[in-house]
């Protein structure tokens, strides 16, 4: 029996799973890595360790000090959950419009959450700049920075590549996958790259976004909104600068709920909108690519996180995606 190190040794070696009804669907192996099985929920597990371990091994974090963070919610979980088993104070700022689920789990975990209004990156007052200047200010504390951080895009480089070569037996035809500080693209794509440059990387990216057209047209141009949380961005990060990237599909709202209502009753899998746009997406290329290939994504997090919004018919009705769920209206 194999024994794991705490929190820190549970981060990791997810399965990848096979998703049998799209599979048939589009004659194509769809599979995708089961990130909400790592101990903190979500695949922002392996940057949070990645950056911790990284500002210890330079001396930035020592025994006592303090982590600060911008974040949507789940780098801010994994970070206070490492943060409780190193001993570290934990500070996490925060957007107000993410889910309630979010913000209690963090303070239950431990976590000094300060919400703030959200703002454009190219605001003063945005949450990243903000956790910056407050990791400053106190004495003993650092900035995780994930965005611009790359011990982000390594922790993916060194861990989730080459489980997907070794679980695949190297046989990928394209690896497909949203992103909000680019570290999973970016390490997932380099290791890939380098064992078979023919693997296709292809960026999912929802409405709201400028990366989908930054890849189609090197414009950095967003058009609509959408209600998934913690993936799209206006700039190109430097977890993300360089990455090599085929092509980029883009999925509104209506296909990402439908997706991922569709995992939820067809695989039995309960997990949030980041899966359901990096599904969307894996099909629509397993679909362009023809049959007899193997696509690989990410079930990002758990659909818990997201109980009070996307799987709230209510909420749904709102936002015109009820039908999209398949919930009746009336």
């Amino acid at each position: 029996m194999a024994i794991r190190d705490g929190f820190i040794g549970s981060v990791g070696n997810t399965p990848l799973l096979r998703l049998g009804r799209l599979c048939d669907e589009t004659g194509c192996e769809i599979l995708a890595k089961a990130e909400f099985l790592n101990p903190g929920g979500s695949v922002k597990d392996r940057a949070a360790r990645f950056i911790l371990e990284d500002a210890e091994r330079q001396g930035r974090l020592a025994p006592g000090g303090t982590v600060v963070e911008g974040t949507a919610g789940n780098t801010g979980i994994g970070l206070a959950h490492i943060c409780a088993a190193r001993g570290y104070r934990c500070i996490i700022v925060i957007p107000d419009n993410q889910s309630p689920e979010k913000l209690d789990l963090l303070r239950t975990l431990g976590a000094e959450v300060r919400p703030v209004p959200p703002k454009p990156y190219k605001d003063p007052d945005n949450y990243q700049k903000i956790a910056g200047r407050l990791a400053d200010e106190l004495p003993g504390a650092i900035w995780a920075n994930q965005f611009d951080n790359i011990a982000n895009r390594q922790a993916h480089y060194a861990t989730t590549g080459p489980e997907i070569w070794a679980e695949t037996g190297g046989r990928v035809d394209a690896f497909v996958c949203a992103t909000g500080t680019g570290g999973t693209l970016a390490g997932v794509a380099r290791y890939l790259k380098e064992r078979d440059s023919k693997v296709r990387i292809v960026l999912a990216d929802p409405m709201g976004s400028a990366l989908y057209n930054w890849v189609k047209t090197g414009e950095l141009l967003a058009e609509g909104s959408s209600i998934t949380e913690g993936i799209g961005t206006t700039r190109v990060t430097a977890n993300l600068e360089g990455t090599p990237i085929d092509d980029a599909v883009q999925v509104d709202d209506p296909a990402c709920v439908a997706m991922v209502y569709r995992l939820l009753r067809e695989e039995g899998l309960f997990v949030g909108g980041s899966s359901g746009i990096n599904l969307a997406a894996a099909v629509q290329v397993a679909r362009e690519l023809g049959p007899g290939h193997t696509i690989v994504t990410l079930l990002c997090d758990r659909g818990g996180l997201y109980a009070g919004r996307l799987f709230n018919s209510q909420w749904l009705q709102e936002k015109g995606l009820a039908e999209a769920a398949g919930i009746a209206v009336g």
